[in-house]
């Protein structure tokens, strides 16, 4: 693992924050460059991927920090450092998005056809972030058996584990690819979001299952997956909603 990519005196380059941050100006290009095809102002855009990223890593932090309540009690000041790691991605997600409609309302964009054209690039965003997470040696797997071949040792750690990471990553990847040819064959707005967050929940849910650093507090389920099966019904939800309302409108104009 490599932690710190870069030490230069006082200056230290983590990996995991170089990641995050490479997926984040990844994304921020190619939502810029295809802001037109949706119709949307360039600048705005720009604007609420920043508002998103800000309000994402505070919201982030904050689930990190109460799922490890007791030990951010006795060490108050770790709160603030974010260098190494320690964001719930969940925590993130709501917290942008809800950042994101309130800002959307006042400069009076359509937030749905926002979330559409980001959702892909959020998920590539994610992938490399993912990355970060490996280099790290956070967000590790379940222990497995010694001399396996794809078995990892984490810094910190004796054994062997699943590189639990670098599946998200791949299946991010995915994700990103789908998304980006769903875009091109959308019916209505909001259903490559809606999709996005469907297809996020299903990965992170059975991940989970793999994933050697996280308690089980809900009926046996992290809260991750707790938080999982929420979104993907609130989403599966909304998406039939507006499938019917799309059915109705072009059975209307025919």
């Amino acid at each position: 693992m490599h932690p710190v990519l870069i030490k230069f005196g006082p200056i230290v380059l983590y990996s995991y924050g170089a990641m995050v941050a490479l997926g984040f100006a990844l994304a921020i290009f190619l939502m810029y460059r295809n802001a037109c095809r949706f119709g949307l102002d360039r600048d705005q855009l720009i604007d609420l991927a920043i508002v998103m990223l800000v309000f994402g890593i505070v919201g982030a932090r904050m689930l990190y920090v109460a799922l490890n309540f007791s030990y951010y009690m006795a060490h108050p000041l770790d709160i603030l450092k974010l260098s190494k790691g320690g964001l719930v991605w969940y925590g993130g997600f709501i917290a942008a998005l809800a950042a994101a409609i309130v800002y959307a309302r006042r400069k009076k964009i359509n937030f749905w056809l926002g979330a559409d054209l980001m959702a892909p690039y959020i998920a590539l965003a994610q992938s490399l972030g993912r990355i970060g997470c490996f280099l790290n040696g956070c967000c590790y797997g379940l222990e497995m058996p010694a001399g396996s071949f794809f078995g990892v040792t984490f810094p910190m750690e004796t054994c062997l584990r699943m590189p639990t990471q670098l599946y998200s990553s791949a299946a991010l990847l995915l994700i990103f690819i789908a998304l980006r040819i769903w875009q091109e064959r959308r019916h209505f707005v909001g259903e490559i979001f809606l999709g996005y967050c469907m297809l996020y929940s299903l990965k992170r849910f059975f991940i989970e299952f793999f994933r050697g650093d996280n308690p089980r507090l809900v009926h046996g389920l992290t809260v991750s997956q707790a938080i999982s099966i929420a979104v993907f019904m609130a989403s599966l939800g909304f998406l039939l909603y507006k499938v019917l309302l799309w059915r109705k409108k072009d059975s209307v104009s025919k």
